[in-house]
């Protein structure tokens, strides 16, 4: 069980530490960690980790977002959003997957999708 969680997030590429400011558009492909604040554009092939005690003032367009800080902006993620219980996010969200633990704060609309099943239904109307 907790091998599986382990390898949930891919080994971390890059770090904006805790008391890093940093404006403008990232652009990754792996997993990119940040515990500072950012304000622009994220947008990559991999994992985004918003830590406890960061803040992103983004949209955000990647494959998954683990949220422990505090996120303002829009996202997009392919697979999987998770916002913990230390997490807000303001914004709103599209995804296959959103998983919220108590104690999380969240201000916006989800929508979820899941790819695999998007055409099963044409038959029967076809």
């Amino acid at each position: 069980m907790w091998e599986k969680k382990k390898q949930e997030i891919e080994e971390i590429k890059a770090v904006l530490g805790k008391g890093a400011e940093f404006s403008g558009k990232l652009i990754f492909n792996g997993s990119v960690r940040i515990d500072g604040d950012f304000q622009g554009e994220i947008s990559g092939q991999g994992t985004l980790v918003v830590g406890e005690g960061a803040v992103v003032k983004a949209n955000i367009n990647v494959q998954n977002v683990y949220i422990n800080g505090d996120v303002q902006g829009n996202i997009d993620a392919k697979n999987k959003v998770h916002i913990h219980s230390t997490g807000k996010f303001s914004g709103d969200i599209h995804t296959t997957a959103f998983v919220m633990e108590e104690g999380a704060f969240f201000d916006g609309t989800s929508s979820m999708s899941n790819s695999e099943k998007k055409n099963t239904n044409d038959s029967l109307y076809g």
